[in-house]
């Protein structure tokens, strides 16, 4: 493997993992596979994808050296962010809701994030709030839900190390839908190779919106933000399932236990619905994204 420039560089390399445990526990007549994304420093695939918006941006000319980085975020987004921030010379502010738990507020602080509390929680009222500050610290602000370099780095990285690793062995994959960038990427590179694929997106069935359900609470943390994002790009998905968190929560314990694999509550909602598609006939061997580890404080 050698010596690398980066740790970056590594947590772009995700293993496709078979999970025989998992599968065999429930009867499936083939082993579901999991494309296992949250190598990097906060757990999640954000890493990579905090990473690489910055590096695009610069690209382009719209971050410049010591700009300060702003997103409305306090979630993995906004902890990759601080992360990435912080090893590229950028000030990163988080605009949250004042409603925040101190605690989740201080992990942000502690990895490096300054923080301005906005006391209307709504996702516009955020984003509105957060480019405003933009604008008046003359920084850049990632715009993460509504920002096509979210699910082109999918497109460079998700979809091709998914075709690479997988090739013609899977006729569906399975991701969780939160800012629409995971699902909108990979689905396009991989649409543009094999259009016979199937494309699933998976959220919370306390917090349908995408399916024209209910809105409401749930605790799948990455997914179910409760609008439809800019960056979702409805054209590419082939079905939308949905799945509890008490289901989410089982499946991800279960897979810890049987595969070893410490899989967050989100990869676990893909898990519930990969066997939903099993079950009826729709794939017979899906692939499902896992974006997040189960974390242990």
């Amino acid at each position: 493997m050698g010596i690398l420039q980066s740790y970056y560089q590594d947590v772009y390399k995700c293993p496709v993992v078979r999970l025989d445990g998992y599968s065999g526990r429930h009867g499936l007549p083939a082993g579901i596979l999991a494309y296992l994304d949250f190598g990097g420093a906060t757990g999640t695939c954000k890493d990579g994808v905090a990473e690489t918006m910055l590096a695009f941006a610069t690209e382009r000319g719209v971050l410049k050296p010591g700009m300060p980085v702003v997103e409305a975020s306090s979630g993995s987004f906004g902890a990759a962010l601080a992360v990435s921030c912080a090893t590229t010379g950028h000030r990163c502010i988080l605009v949250v809701p004042s409603s925040l738990p101190f605690e989740r507020r201080k992990r942000l602080q502690d990895l490096g994030a300054h923080i301005v509390a906005c006391t209307v929680n709504s996702r516009k009222a955020l984003d509105r709030v957060a480019a405003d500050t933009a604008r008046h610290y003359n920084g850049y602000f990632t715009n993460y839900f509504a920002n096509d370099d979210n699910p082109e780095y999918h497109r460079r990285v998700t979809g091709p190390q998914i075709l690479k690793a997988c090739g013609d062995s899977i006729d569906a994959v399975v991701i969780g839908v939160g800012s629409g960038g995971t699902i909108t990427g990979t689905a396009e590179y991989l649409k543009a190779w094999n259009s016979m694929i199937r494309i699933v997106a998976v959220e919370p069935s306390e917090c349908a919106a995408i399916s024209g359900g209910m809105i409401g609470q749930h605790a799948i943390a990455g997914i179910g933000p409760g609008f439809v994002p800019e960056n979702y790009n409805p054209y590419v998905v082939d079905t939308v399932l949905t799945v509890s968190t008490a289901d989410a929560d089982r499946a991800a314990r279960e897979v810890l236990f049987l595969d070893g694999v410490p899989a967050c509550t989100s990869a676990g909602a893909t898990l519930v619905a990969a066997e939903q598609l099993m079950s009826t006939g729709k794939a017979k061997r899906p692939l499902c994204v896992f974006a997040g580890r189960r974390m242990y404080e």
